[in-house]
This record gives C-alpha cells, sequence and structure tokens, in this order.
C-alpha cells in the first residue's frame, strides 16, 4: 500500500523580488507575506525607467521592503547596468532564460516580474555566475581581440580572392600568403616586378623548397589595379594586428597576478599563452565558483545532458559549447579543462 503524506510548498525566501527587463524601462514585483491572511501574499508592482537614477530609486524601493532576493533575466545586455548597480546592496539572482522554460507554462502570475519573484521565493532557479569587475574588463578585452583576429582573417581572404582574378595561384603554394615569403613577393608584385622567376626567389626558408611550383602559380595578369586592392588589403591586415597587439599588452598587464595560473595552464597539451588568457577571462580563474569539474564542464557545454522521462533515458546530445572559452587551441582539447 501506498504511503499517504501531506506535503507543503517550500517557501525560502518570505521577502522576494522579480525585475522584468526592457532597453527604456523596467517592471518590478515585490512579494511579501500578507498582513490581511495568513498563508497569502501581497504583490506590489512598480515601472521604473532605466537611467542611473530611476535604479537608485527601485534599489530605494527594494531595500525598503526589505526583500530577501532579487531575480531577473539575463535579457539581452539590458541586465548589466541594473545587476552591477544593485549587486552590492541587494542578493541578487541572474537566471538564465533557458532554465524557466520548464517551468513557463505553468505560471499564473500577472506578469514575468511577479513570476520571476516567485521562482525565487521558492527557489526554482539557480543563479548564474557573474565574475567581479577585474575579470569582467579581462573578458572584454580577450573576446574583443578574438573579434580583431577574425576581422584580420577575413581581409587575408579578401586578398585571396583578388589573387584569384590575377590568375595566380599563390595561396595554392604558400599556406600563408602573408606570412614573411608571401608578403615578400606581394610586395615585389606591388612595386611592379612581374618576372615569375625573380619573384619564387623572394621566398626564405622552407619555401625555398616550393621555387618551382612558385615560378607556375605566379605566372599571371597582375595589374595596376591589383596593385592597388593587394595595397590596401595588407595595410587593412597591419592594422588589425596592430591592434592586436595593444590588447596583447593591456590583457597582460591585467594578467600580471595570474601568471602562476598561466604556467599551470600552459602545460595541458594543447593550451597555449592565448588559450591560457582565454581560459582565465571566461572562467575568472576561481575554480570554487563551480562545485567541481563536472559543473565546470556542464557550464561551459561540453558534457552530455540528462534527458530522462518515465524511466526511459531520451537524447542528451552534447550543446555547441561556449565558444569564446573554446578557442581553436583549446577546443580540440577541451576534455582536458576538466584537469584544471
Amino acid at each position: 500500500m501506498p504511503r499517504l503524506q501531506d506535503v507543503q510548498d517550500e517557501v525560502i525566501h518570505l521577502r522576494s523580488a522579480g525585475v522584468d527587463l526592457g532597453k527604456r524601462f523596467l517592471l518590478a514585483c515585490v512579494r511579501v507575506p500578507s498582513t490581511k491572511r495568513a498563508g497569502s501574499w501581497s504583490l506590489e508592482t512598480l515601472r521604473f525607467g532605466t537611467t542611473t537614477a530611476e535604479l537608485r530609486r527601485l534599489m530605494g524601493w527594494l531595500l525598503g521592503h526589505r526583500v530577501e532576493v532579487v531575480v531577473m533575466e539575463a535579457t539581452s545586455d539590458y541586465w548589466r547596468g541594473v545587476y552591477y548597480l544593485l549587486q552590492p546592496h541587494l542578493n541578487l539572482m541572474l537566471v538564465n532564460p533557458a532554465h524557466l522554460k520548464g517551468i513557463r507554462g505553468r505560471k499564473t502570475d500577472p506578469s514575468d516580474a511577479a513570476f520571476l519573484a516567485r521562482a525565487g521565493a521558492s527557489g526554482m532557479v539557480m543563479a548564474s555566475f557573474v565574475p567581479g569587475r577585474d575579470i569582467r574588463e579581462l573578458r572584454d578585452l580577450t573576446r574583443r581581440r578574438t573579434e580583431l583576429g577574425r576581422a584580420a582573417g577575413w581581409e587575408a581572404q579578401r586578398l585571396e580572392k583578388e589573387l584569384e582574378d590575377t590568375g595566380m595561384k599563390l595561396s595554392a603554394v604558400l599556406s600563408d600568403i602573408t606570412g614573411a615569403s608571401g608578403r615578400a613577393i606581394l610586395e615585389a608584385l606591388i612595386r611592379g616586378e612581374r618576372d615569375p622567376a625573380r619573384l619564387a626567389d623572394l621566398t626564405h626558408g622552407r619555401a625555398r623548397n616550393k621555387i618551382p611550383a612558385l615560378i607556375d602559380a605566379l605566372d599571371g595578369e597582375f595589374t595596376g589595379h591589383h596593385a592597388f586592392m593587394v595595397r590596401h588589403y595588407l595595410d587593412e591586415i597591419d592594422r588589425w594586428k596592430d591592434l592586436i597587439a595593444t590588447f596583447d599588452t593591456r590583457i597582460a598587464q591585467l594578467l600580471a597576478d595570474h601568471e602562476r595560473d598561466m604556467e599551470v595552464l600552459q602545460t595541458v597539451p594543447g593550451i597555449g599563452r592565448l588559450g591560457a588568457e582565454i581560459v582565465i577571462a571566461e572562467t575568472g580563474g576561481d575554480m570554487t565558483q563551480f562545485a567541481s569539474a563536472h559543473h565546470l564542464a556542464s557550464w561551459i557545454g561540453v558534457c552530455p545532458g540528462q534527458n530522462e522521462s518515465a524511466g526511459v533515458s531520451k537524447s542528451g546530445r552534447i550543446r555547441p559549447g561556449n565558444a569564446r572559452a573554446l578557442t581553436p587551441d583549446v577546443e580540440h582539447t577541451r576534455h582536458w579543462i576538466l584537469k584544471i
């Protein structure tokens, strides 16, 4: 015979609040015990602007209600200003919207803010990891540097397409047409040199073993227009590289206190200095934020999910992962992150 048992919904926080974020304004709802009837709750909802003055008014309103937890969704980038201003004074929970999908359909609250307040009071949601200011600044730099590297790569691709227009097949022989040998050949072409043999003789190092193939590859029609465009693409690549160098310097300054961590990370096969810098920027460098290595792997998105219903295990495919944490020199050794 099954054992019957009376249960009662658990309330972790008696006084909670939810914030529904927007670009120009937000709705905040406070959920507190009712003074009229035991076991029921009173909801008070107000609309605030998103300027700093309005956010200070929101903070005073929440502090006046003595809320124990404030829940908000990570909506676009609108949460940043609100979170950073309130976080030193209130217990904030930034929630991943994907974690709310499973309970969205059952909500009966009059607004998203009221729903978030109820979810926070009952412990139905978990807070996302938000690093401190120093790590946030480091993240900005490493992520922007990655974007700059992609931009430089796009210019190199455009350069290669321009060379295809000349009939020359330089990229079919040299793996990097912007390297030392490729650069020497392109600069000579811009100056007016057209003899394939003389151009091929400008190569350096192991590329000289490819001189016969280069002579055939450099047989094409390189016009004044091509010289102008190639000069433009080379200058753009140099500009992006100079910007990347300034970011490298700034990142190194911010990581001056993490040199020991950098050395340890670089002992992992496949992780160089660039990868180590990105790992620290994305994880914060403080592994106490994660309960275990398995939690870290789940946060990054490199482990299968658990999808079970009625005793039947369904698809638990691995998510694409954190594209920012899994850089090219880290991605192929993602399983080693468990050893950090």
